[in-house]
């Protein structure tokens, strides 16, 4: 008997706790769940909201990708806080970085991805996440990035420009109602990266409170990742 997936749904996935180290020495915290059968058919890193306006491994939509992608499109996904960050798994050693030292967090976890064997990784950034992915994931060996709810403040012109030479994908969620970034502007922000993949969300906000806003990011996920798997289940 199936029931709706709710907010709080915890789909099954086999659910690790994982430490990640940094090379200038922190220990992060951090969850890999993966699918309870089978094998991953592809991994999501994800980089959280910034720290010092609440955001960690938790937030939401991480959480229910983590709660719901193994079960229903057979992904990994790992979650972590950043230096510095406290979540209910425990606390990031460390400090906030400003988004500069954030660099060394997401090397350690491209590292656990690459020492866990776990295929074809995609970067999972929103709001400060996607500073993080934009200034340094280019040098990791993803397929390519997620940007939910981009508020482009601390990538520079240059760094964004980079992006246009580099093959791998580049997506871009932007809420029409976003409290940083609009869809109009974003184009214009992004108009040095000219095959960027950007979609405009009718009605969406930078938080994407409630379950139909929860479940348009999902699909947009799914369908770069997975997109046999679509579409996503609304009862499990």
């Amino acid at each position: 008997m199936t029931e709706p997936i709710r907010s709080n749904s915890v789909l099954p996935a086999v659910r690790t706790e994982i430490e990640l180290h940094t090379d200038d020495g922190l220990t992060l915290v951090g969850e890999l769940a993966v699918p309870e059968s089978g094998d991953p058919v592809a991994t999501l890193v994800c980089l959280h909201p910034l720290p010092t306006g609440g955001g960690f491994m938790d937030s939401h939509i991480l959480r229910k990708a983590a709660a719901r992608l193994p079960a229903l499109a057979q992904l990994a996904v790992l979650r972590f806080n950043f230096r510095g960050v406290t979540s209910p798994r425990g606390t990031s050693e460390g400090s906030f970085g400003e988004g500069i030292e954030e660099r060394r967090d997401l090397a350690a976890a491209m590292q656990f991805v690459s020492e866990q064997g776990l295929p074809n990784p995609w970067l999972l950034g929103w709001s400060f996440g996607t500073e993080v992915a934009l200034k340094w994931g280019r040098p990791h060996p993803i397929v390519g990035a997620i940007l939910l709810s981009p508020p482009l403040h601390r990538t520079t012109a240059q760094e964004l420009g980079a992006w246009a030479e580099d093959e791998r994908k580049l997506v871009a969620v932007v809420p029409e109602l976003d409290d940083y970034l609009r869809p109009a502007e974003a184009r214009e922000r992004f108009a040095v990266v000219p095959d960027i993949d950007l979609v405009a969300v009718d009605e969406g906000k930078h938080l994407w409170v409630g379950e139909s806003q929860t479940y348009r990011v999902l699909t947009e996920i799914v369908e770069r990742l997975n997109p046999p798997a679509l579409p996503l289940p609304t009862e499990y």
